[in-house]
């Protein structure tokens, strides 16, 4: 087992702008899945803060 978490480490990718194809895991596993639902929940957040205040 690891202490690792895939959805924070995804989250803290896209806060320091690191692209979603920086995904560290292997495509198709459930770490994939989790670090890409990370990232685009901050993604999408940062894109709708950047789109409102444009």
């Amino acid at each position: 087992m690891t202490d690792r978490d895939p959805f924070a480490e995804g989250e803290r990718a896209a806060r320091e702008n690191i692209p979603a194809e920086a995904n560290p895991y292997t495509d198709g596993s459930d770490e994939h899945a989790l670090w890409a639902a990370g990232h685009e929940k901050v993604a999408g957040a940062i894109e709708a803060r950047e789109s409102e205040g444009g």
